[in-house]
């Protein structure tokens, strides 16, 4: 067991990003804990529409931060998981029903909204529920608040106040921001029309900063009207500083795409009286076309979506891996997400503490509250989804545990239960994404060949050949210059298209072992017989 005075020591040198970012709010600190009795991480969500991996990967980098953070300091931490749930709904999500019933509510506060699934008492409580289940599924510690509950209750009445008072500083900061036309109207107060229910976006004059008043005018008369206590809330980069403020909030991470909203806010936090969090700025998710992915296209993953096909933690590696760079995020990525993961892990033990501090996993296990797991997974993901690719229609997890049982000693689901949780993702992925595709092809005459000669020597092996024997076979025969082969690749690739139906593949020695050499001759002889 390591010792946490050689942790904390390493951990304080480590490369790893969680661990440089932590050491930025240490230094923020002054390595002491501040006022309020510890260190505030915060992230945002805007519940507009269902939330997607982009809100669980903010979450989760930022919960990464915060576990390195106590690996190097003794200092108590919180994470607020902070929902604007009072922002005005400005659109209709392509991605929810009753969209008519939706289009009459635009512009009122989200948590002012029936819920269009007919589940919750307004939209913000449906697409809350989702985001909290989505968070608590993978079990993250964080502090839940509700932007409409916490200006309601009257916690940031105070914070509201500083803004009257500091109403025309806020409106130097952001008029020269802003196009001439949106300018006309700006205010960074948007008070809660008491007719109409709805967000107002209009000009508005500071009556009373201490009572909260206001003027402004509403469908054509002008009212005065109090602020406070949910009579309205500010422009989302006023309301971001005014929260960075209000909660002392030491770290937030954000998306590259509000780099210059968080220059703002910043400057803002400053008027008010306090001063800007910590954080990275991290590269956007893509879709499969390059686009960014948005809440309200829906053209993003679900959580479910990748769980059906992979497991939690390629999920959080694939989220983890390089935040900085712009990554495509569709199906397609999850099968190599999980096989990298396992490498990762598989390498886990044995490594130096400094390369553990390093590895992907460490993080991702210590955002859950868990040590790395020790148990190896005896086969791949890809090995998996070749084996259901071959079995065709009569791949079933019984059959799957079958073969794995002739080729792992104790193989089952009670012995490997997260393999048995890859084995239904390697069914679902198989039957929605890779048997529709597959096609084998005819081999060429050299080809053939090497196939004949591929068959005869595993037809003189015993049927308990280890994979390293049949490896060396698939070897050689590739390297032999009777067959034709340019490359070694290429006969793999020859492999893969004629006995399995696709370009890519497992390593063959492995596959073979795994399907039994009785059936990988059969396999041999349909494509010889094709």
């Amino acid at each position: 067991m390591t010792d946490m005075t050689t942790l904390r020591e390493a951990a304080l040198i480590s490369k790893a990003w969680p661990h440089e970012e932590a050491r930025k709010v240490l230094k923020r600190l002054g390595n002491a804990a501040p006022a309020k009795g510890y260190a505030l991480f915060e992230t945002g969500y805007g519940p507009s529409g269902l939330p997607h991996i982009g809100t669980f990967n903010e979450v989760l980098r930022t919960t990464m931060v915060r576990r390195a953070f106590e690996e190097m300091s003794d200092i108590p931490t919180r994470l607020i998981a902070f929902s604007d749930d009072m922002d005005g709904l400005r659109k209709v999500p392509d991605n929810v029903p009753n969209q008519g019933m939706l289009k009459e509510h635009l512009g009122k506060p989200l948590t002012a909204i029936p819920d269009p699934f007919g589940k919750f008492d307004s939209f913000a409580a449906h697409n809350n529920a989702m985001l909290r289940e989505f968070l608590d599924r993978f079990g993250f510690d964080y502090d839940f608040r509700s932007s409409t509950e916490q200006y309601r209750s009257g916690a940031f009445d105070e914070a509201l106040r500083n803004v009257l008072r500091n109403y025309q500083k806020i409106m130097d900061i952001m008029l020269p921001t802003l196009r001439a036309e949106r300018a006309a109207t700006y205010s960074p107060v948007l008070p809660v029309s008491p007719r109409s229910g709805v967000v107002l976006q209009v000009p508005l004059e500071v009556v009373d900063a201490e009572g909260g008043v206001v003027r402004f005018e509403d469908e054509g008369e002008v009212i005065e009207h109090c602020i406070l206590s949910g009579g309205a809330k500010l422009q989302w980069k006023v309301d971001w500083a005014m929260r960075w403020v209000a909660l002392d909030v030491d770290y937030e991470m954000y998306g590259k795409d509000l780099t210059d909203s968080g220059v703002q806010s910043g400057k803002i936090a400053q008027v008010l009286g306090g001063r800007k969090p910590e954080g990275l700025i991290y590269e956007m998710f893509l879709d499969e076309k390059g686009e960014k992915i948005s809440k309200s296209k829906g053209n993003g993953l679900s959580l479910e979506e990748w769980l059906t096909y992979g497991s939690e933690e390629s999920l959080a590696f694939y989220a983890y891996r390089e935040p900085k760079s712009a990554k495509q995020l569709h199906i397609g990525v999850i099968p190599r997400a999980v096989d990298e993961y396992e490498q990762f892990r598989g390498n886990y033990a044995s490594q130096p503490l400094d390369k553990q501090l390093g590895n992907p996993v460490h993080h991702i296990h210590a955002a859950r509250g868990e040590s790395v797991p020790e148990q190896a997974l005896p086969v791949s993901y890809g090995l998996l989804l070749n084996l259901v690719g071959v079995m065709g229609a009569e791949a079933t997890a019984e059959r799957v545990w079958a073969y794995l049982s002739n080729y792992v000693e104790g193989a089952s689901p009670d012995n490997y239960p997260q393999l048995a949780g890859l084995v239904g993702n390697a069914l679902a992925y198989n039957r929605d994404f890779v048997a529709p595709t597959l096609k084998r092809r005819k081999p060429e005459e050299h080809e053939a060949r090497a196939l004949a000669e591929l068959d005869a020597q595993l037809g003189a092996l015993p049927e308990d050949a280890s994979a390293e024997d049949i490896q060396n076979i698939v070897y050689a025969i590739g390297k032999d210059p009777h067959y034709g082969f340019e490359q070694l690749r290429d006969w793999f690739k020859a492999l893969y298209q004629t006995l399995l139906g696709a370009d890519q593949g497992p390593r063959m020695g492995s596959f073979i072992a795994l399907y039994s050499i009785e059936n990988s001759r059969r396999l041999i002889a349909e494509a010889l017989g094709a």
